[in-house]
């Protein structure tokens, strides 16, 4: 590598930088890509991450059109020289890949691929993925264009990078999934208690009614209104914990669109006004963007069923390259100094562990009958 020009070292570091900033799977799958390309010069790159099933669970490109990709159709099976480099585990290099014997052709939409280069993703026996790159941009004379020894060495170092990054982003994806099953089960079981509640004085108030309704018809009526306002208080908390288990459109809709579609919804389930304004809001790395929503969840939470709030405020803004997150009520309000023994009960410790988790930061301000405001402030990526 000593040979090879200052900016080429810089752009080698530059990629496992950028590699290293993601936890997302899909975040690493592209940047992985899109470092290869850049890093090699070639027109075309992929990365598949195969199944179980003869196929690949995920398979991203770069120099391919939405409209060319589309176009392309469904997702490669492991056949031909993709097989062969999962299941031989060795570097592909070829001045032509369409005379290599291995090569089964592909659909009509599909790009014109030359000089082609592969080399699996391995964590230790295991692989993992598989880096693909075709179509050197060069001056393409007879025998003086493709990918060279230098290339398939500089690939082979960008892989051993990828293959953490990607072992990386697994475990940073089971993680989360254990957190989610977390948080269901504590809806769940937040759910059973809150409307359990409810229905059992919904009967005991019923059969109250029932009980008075000939002798004492004007208290019976007093007790079927208590009826129909504890049917209405069961209805919004089924409504609000819909809303909070029902997965978040984050990758199709954005943080932006996916905070003000649950606010609307919590605000018509909830006599409490809750209102969203996002003000020059630029997109974060998906782990923030999650960060900042399960924070807005939980501050929401607290609001609507501890603080006895009138009005919820939400707000989110940029903040130089970042984004500040500002959940603000008109409630009862706590003393702050008391944070270990109200801060587990309001879920204060998660929220700024999901914040620190992405190198942000959380404030709370908060006085006995003067509210509650909690800010998050996240960097950018």
């Amino acid at each position: 590598m000593s040979h090879r020009p200052r900016s080429g070292l810089a752009a080698v570091s530059s990629a496992l930088l950028a590699m290293s900033r993601h936890l997302e799977m899909r975040d690493v799958l592209k940047t992985i890509v899109a470092s290869a390309r850049e890093l090699l010069d070639a027109q075309y790159a992929a990365l598949g991450v195969p199944d179980d099933h003869g196929g690949f669970a995920q398979f991203v490109v770069d120099g391919v059109s939405d409209a060319q990709w589309k176009a392309i159709g469904p997702l490669p099976r492991q056949h031909g020289i993709l097989a062969a480099m999962l299941h031989e585990a060795r570097p592909v290099r070829l001045a032509d890949v369409r005379k290599d014997p291995r090569f089964e052709g592909w659909p009509d939409a599909h790009p014109d691929l030359v000089d082609f280069l592969g080399l699996p993703i391995r964590d230790g026996d295991e692989t993992i993925g598989a880096l693909f790159l075709a179509n050197k941009n060069c001056v393409r004379k007879e025998g003086s264009c493709g990918f060279t020894q230098e290339d398939e060495e500089l690939l082979a170092l960008l892989a051993q990078h990828a293959a953490i990054a990607l072992t990386n982003a697994r475990l940073y994806e089971r993680s989360r999934e254990l957190t989610i099953a977390e948080e269901r089960s504590r809806l769940a079981h937040e759910l059973h208690d809150a409307v359990s509640q409810k229905l059992f004085s919904l009967r005991l108030t019923a059969q109250a009614a029932a009980a008075l309704v000939d002798r004492d018809p004007a208290r019976a009526k007093d007790e079927l209104h208590q009826v129909a306002a504890l049917a209405a208080e069961a209805a919004d908390e089924l409504r609000a914990a819909v809303v909070e288990l029902r997965p978040a459109a984050l990758d199709e809709d954005g943080l932006i669109a996916t905070l003000r579609t649950q606010i609307q919804v919590l605000d018509r389930a909830h006599t409490a006004r809750v209102t969203f304004t996002g003000t020059g809001y630029r997109a974060l790395p998906a782990a923030q963007e999650e960060a900042v929503l399960r924070v807005a969840q939980e501050a929401l939470h607290n609001a609507l069923r501890h603080a006895d709030a009138d009005h919820v405020d939400v707000r989110v803004a940029r903040r130089g390259p970042g984004a500040v997150l500002r959940v603000s009520d008109d409630g009862g309000g706590f003393d702050p100094a008391a944070v270990g023994r109200a801060g587990r009960h309001l879920g204060l410790v998660s929220m700024r562990d999901r914040a620190s988790g992405v190198g942000g930061t959380l404030t709370v301000e908060s006085a006995p009958g003067k509210g509650t405001t909690i800010e998050m402030e996240v960097p950018g990526g």
